[in-house]
């Protein structure tokens, strides 16, 4: 239903998208439907819009590489192209996922929501009725196309409102150099399997590779190079964890038509060779690249293969 394996998964909905209509806008389920296998032997590559708010139990995810605890009250935010895998003790948790044109004309930002949040008290029990409410209906009315505008609306009040929590703020980065950053996240996201070169991404926002370099210090203390290459680095990660695409072709796809240069890059980058990484995917791996997210009105990283 919202992974990608290089096989269909066992949740797929069958029959055209046009035979019903709004059905798959707008998806709710629970926490195993997005694993491709029993168990999570390895990580899945996510493909649509995704919150998971956890029920019952404690354990760990891992978002991106990136362990976060889970225990009751755990919501967590993810993007389509991130890659995703549940380890340790049994979780349920409810989900909700949706398409990019789920909200298409609601005044909603869904990108506001953190990547991760751990509620409580009348937070916990606001979302928990929002979230709950969204299911009964998905559930209930899963054929009755009118009911789209009803799950479209309750998605946009429960991101609205999530949005709404207090959160930290996201560093003393001077606001022109936290917008100078977040400009070069929307770039780098449309071209990072084409050029990771600062200079061509300074071209395009109209500024100086001086600029970008301190902005991107400012907010995450690592030059404007190794924001580019950390990206590079993550989406080489996400397809050897997820997917069966050749090492070879991974590489081609991201810009290094020779694998010798490939391996090179994501050594020094990851501090494993691919080969080594994908041969240890099915057990967890520290991958000592990936960066904090940007600020919350950031785009997250995303793009599948």
């Amino acid at each position: 239903m919202m992974v990608t394996t290089g096989q269909p998964s066992p949740a797929t909905r069958t029959g055209p998208p046009e035979s019903r209509p709004g059905a798959d806008e707008i998806l709710t389920g629970a926490l195993d439907d997005l694993a491709a296998e029993p168990g999570w032997p390895r990580p899945v590559l996510l493909d649509r819009d995704v919150l998971i708010l956890v029920t019952h139990g404690h354990g760990t995810a891992e978002l991106d590489f990136r362990p976060v605890p889970c225990r009751p009250g755990t919501l967590l935010r993810a993007y389509p192209g991130q890659v995703l895998r549940c380890v340790g003790a049994q979780l349920d948790a409810t989900v909700v996922s949706w398409r990019p044109d789920a909200l298409a004309g609601l005044d909603v930002d869904p990108d506001a929501v953190p990547a991760h949040r751990q509620l409580a008290g009348e937070d916990e029990d606001a979302v928990i009725s929002e979230v709950s409410q969204l299911a009964v209906d998905a559930e209930r009315h899963a054929m009755v196309p009118p009911a789209a505008a009803l799950l479209r609306h309750q998605l946009a009040v429960l991101l609205l409102r999530l949005s709404l929590l207090p959160h930290p703020e996201n560093g003393s980065a001077p606001r022109a150099e936290t917008d100078t950053f977040r400009r070069l996240c929307r770039e780098v996201e449309r071209g990072y399997r084409h050029t990771r070169r600062v200079e061509d991404y300074a071209a395009q926002l109209g500024c100086s590779v001086r600029t970008l370099t301190r902005a991107c210090l400012a907010v995450t203390g690592r030059s404007a190079k190794q924001i580019i290459d950390e990206r590079v680095a993550l989406q080489a990660c996400r397809l050897l964890a997820a997917t069966d695409e050749s090492i070879a072709r991974i590489g081609r796809d991201l810009g290094f038509p020779e694998p010798t240069n490939f391996g090179r890059f994501f050594t020094r980058e990851v501090g494993v060779s691919p080969g080594t990484f994908r041969a240890n995917r099915e057990r967890p791996l520290p991958v000592r690249l990936v960066r904090p997210r940007p600020p919350a009105d950031s785009p997250a990283p995303t793009g599948q293969a």
